[in-house]
């Protein structure tokens, strides 16, 4: 294993060698990264793993909205509105770039249309979003309302040590079933001269990664492939640039897609994936 490693590093880093001066990632516009649910961005255990290094050794310009991990999309969009505005200040450009990570797209969407960022914004970039919902979520909120509660307030008190100041458990869940989301689309919609598109990726079976393993089977029947939590239908939005695969046996997980295991594997690059998503942005003028 440390041998592949080694192997696999080395050739990455003369790769990045031979085209460090063409700044493949140096976007017209800064990029502000939004992480999803039951996150934050801290320093020591960065949401995005090994991937922001590699975008910078590129010529990325990075920020990140570090809203709240439990937040309801409202406050988290308000919450972004004002952190592009921080951005701005601090670069002198004239708008930015979001790109997010499933629920931070939602937030993202929230944030332009509803909280007055849409001149402030070129391009809303989403992966594995779960834009129309998903049934899993249907399912799993069905608790009664007692314990339901009860779960909310546990996980409330937990990350509020972790710098949330609104967290909201049960409505930051809730926007992940179908019904509140066939709403939020309604009552959301895209902000012309705002470009925005999106990704998505799948397992190929529960073994891909077991932390999702149960969530896959129940989506895999009821709504066909996914990435353990979100379906390909769920996330398109906007210009669908396609879906991750991996010819491998190991498939993309909703986790592998941010680096969350920090680990290697055949056939996918998940730090090169985003050098070419970040490379496209900026091919298209933003």
């Amino acid at each position: 294993l440390v041998k592949l490693e080694y192997e696999f590093e080395w050739e990455k880093k003369l790769l990045n060698d031979t085209r460090r001066e063409k700044d493949l990632c140096a976007t017209q516009y800064p990029v502000l990264m939004l992480h999803g649910v039951a996150f934050r961005d801290f320093r020591w255990f960065h949401y995005w793993g090994r991937i922001p290094a590699e975008l910078k050794k590129n010529g990325a310009a990075l920020y990140y909205g570090n809203q709240e991990a439990l937040g309801t999309v409202e406050q988290n969009g308000r919450d972004i509105a004002q952190r592009i505005e921080e951005v701005l200040k601090v670069t002198g450009a004239e708008k930015v770039n979001l790109v997010c990570h499933s629920k931070g797209g939602l937030d993202a969407r929230y944030a332009v249309t509803h909280c007055g960022a849409a001149e402030k914004v070129a391009s809303v970039t989403t992966i594995s979003t779960p834009h129309h919902g998903c049934k899993f979520a249907d399912t799993a909120t069905k608790l009664p309302e007692k314990p339901y509660r009860l779960l909310a307030k546990i996980y409330d008190d937990a990350f509020r040590r972790f710098g949330d100041q609104h967290p909201d458990f049960y409505s930051a869940t809730k926007a992940f079933c179908t019904e509140p989301s066939r709403r939020f689309n309604e009552e959301t919609p895209d902000m012309p001269g705002v470009f925005y598109q999106s990704y998505a990726s799948v397992m190929k079976n529960a073994r891909s990664d077991l932390l999702l393993s149960i969530p896959y089977w129940f989506i895999r029947r009821c709504d066909g492939e996914n990435d353990g939590l979100v379906t390909i239908d769920s996330a398109r939005w906007g210009v669908f640039q396609g879906v991750f695969r991996n010819d491998a046996s190991r498939g993309i997980s909703h986790g592998d897609i941010i680096d969350l295991h920090r680990e290697d594997y055949p056939h996918f690059d998940v730090r090169e994936t985003y050098v070419s998503i970040f490379s496209k942005l900026k091919e298209q003028g933003f």
